[in-house]
């Protein structure tokens, strides 16, 4: 399946990701995904696409811990972020809601803006128009929240004995 990018700079904080002023105002998922990066990108939510890839560069999701970013990209249906680099906080909160992060520097500098590109997550390969490119595979922990939809599902799970 191909996906589409959506591609931005360095520094992308969680405070456009989620605008900091509905924090504590909106609560559902789905009303999250509506304001996914309006503060960056104003048509962004209106056009996302379910599996469409947003390709960033350094230090992706650095600001407040906030888990609502990860939540409103995951529910607006972006498929995976691909960046250069993952402030750690938005890395553990997007595997947490189920949201695939890779990084992959030579992948994020060969990605044009609207480009195509395929993700292979068992392979560890992303498919793009200037070649293929290659990110570390998760750990099978990591696998299996993702598997599972994110860290609650997979404790769900676990607890089960599913």
């Amino acid at each position: 399946m191909k996906n589409r990018v959506w591609k931005y700079g360095d520094n992308v904080n969680t405070d456009v990701i989620f605008p900091g002023k509905y924090t504590y105002s909106i609560l559902e998922p789905g009303e999250m995904a509506r304001h996914a990066l309006e503060d960056l990108d104003p048509g962004f939510a209106q056009e996302v696409k379910p599996g469409d890839v947003i390709v960033a560069g350094r230090n992706f999701g650095c600001g407040s811990s906030r888990e609502q970013a990860a939540t409103c990209l995951k529910y607006a249906g972006v498929k995976a972020v691909v960046a250069k680099s993952f402030a750690r906080i938005f890395f553990r909160n997007a595997i947490n809601q189920g949201l695939p992060v890779l990084q992959s520097e030579e992948a994020v500098d060969s990605i044009e803006d609207g480009e195509e590109i395929e993700i292979d997550f068992i392979r560890g390969k992303i498919k793009t128009a200037k070649g293929d490119f290659t990110f570390p595979p998760f750990p099978e922990s990591v696998t299996g929240i993702l598997e599972a939809g994110g860290l609650i599902p997979y404790t769900k799970k676990k607890l089960e004995g599913k």
